[in-house]
């Protein structure tokens, strides 16, 4: 295991996709129409193909090592069940965001990789909006579902069970990125004013 999986374990958060794809697809339906969970789906749909610097704005002295540098989203694929999002901090491309529609909403899961492309002991973990209730069109709560909570106690990460990720997205604005728990409050925001340049490819997706 790389050197890397000590702030994954602190933090259980950021953290593969297939080649850019924007598509409309994730931007219908309009946010004044549909349900929250479709609303947030489609805003956040709408900035498929563009990345974005960020910065952190909560986190714990120990996170400045490993989250401290440039960092950059990049809403890299699109389709109508699944929206990919790599999350870089300076050259590890360790990190994807995947939110995808499930029934009752929306559910967010974390895929680490190692440089080589293979998948870190730690990944996939996350939880399902549903569980939190509806939340609304600008922000989609996850608290980490059962077989997230078994993953984190058998890896020795028992605080990590009351792990409840967030979403954030105001339309030319912002996108937030938080992780909280009783001890543990992280967050990362990102500037949707001013796209950049789009980054290279996660690990294991080049």
């Amino acid at each position: 295991m790389r050197t890397f999986l000590l702030p994954i374990a602190l933090l259980i958060l950021l953290p593969g996709c297939d080649r850019p794809t924007p598509s409309s697809a994730a931007s219908s339906p309009t946010a004044a129409s549909a349900k929250p969970a479709d609303a947030f789906f489609a805003q956040l749909g709408a900035l498929c193909g563009k990345a974005f610097a960020g910065r952190l704005v909560a986190f714990d002295e120990r996170d400045r090592e490993s989250f401290g540098g440039p960092s950059v989203m990049h809403v890299r694929t699109c389709s109508e069940q699944e929206i990919r999002i790599p999350f870089h901090v300076g050259d590890d491309r360790s990190r994807t965001w995947i939110v995808s529609r499930v029934d009752g909403g929306l559910r967010l899961k974390h895929d680490h990789r190692h440089r080589d492309g293979s998948e870190d002991d730690l990944t996939q973990y996350g939880g399902d909006s549903a569980a939190a209730g509806a939340g609304t069109a600008i922000r989609q709560s996850f608290p980490a579902d059962a077989e997230s909570k078994a993953m984190f106690l058998k890896g020795g990460l028992n605080a990590s069970v009351d792990n409840v990720w967030s979403l954030e997205v105001e339309p030319g604005s912002r996108f937030a990125y938080e992780l909280r728990r009783p001890d543990r409050h992280f967050r990362v925001e990102f500037d949707l004013s001013q796209p950049v340049e789009a980054p290279p490819p996660p690990w294991g997706y080049e």
